[in-house]
């Protein structure tokens, strides 16, 4: 998770002041090499249900790098605070999101795996650092 001052993409998209933090939750998951697929799809027809949580930005599902029995995939999901997220996790909406969870084919190496970090710089796209 990861608090930063907003970038100007994302105040012009959603109108926040420009001191206000954003939160950005991370998982990593080493898919099982030859479910790349599944897994992607499984991403994309699923209902998430973050559009109904106050707070929420955006959501990325992030493709990486190939090792011999696993390729790396990461959700990137941006919040406009801490506290948004914290809501998102104990809210309706979650356990709908994460209902299924459990039951699909196995398609990855062990647990997500959450990391956060903190910025220690942004630029945006007009070159503003903050």
């Amino acid at each position: 998770m990861l608090a930063f001052s907003v970038p100007l993409p994302y105040r012009r998209a959603t109108n926040l002041q420009e001191d206000t933090d954003m939160f950005i939750a991370m998982n990593r998951f080493q898919v099982i090499r030859g479910e790349e697929e599944g897994f992607e799809t499984m991403w994309k027809i699923r209902e998430s249900f973050l559009h109904e949580v106050p707070g929420f930005v955006a959501f990325h599902l992030l493709r990486g790098p190939q090792a011999e029995d696993h390729t790396l995939y990461a959700t990137h999901t941006v919040w406009q605070s801490k506290a948004d997220f914290e809501g998102w996790t104990r809210s309706e909406a979650f356990r709908k999101a994460h209902a299924g969870a459990g039951s699909a084919k196995p398609r990855y190496l062990g647990p997500p795996r959450f990391e956060g970090f903190e910025a220690i710089q942004t630029v945006d796209a007009d070159g503003v650092i903050s």
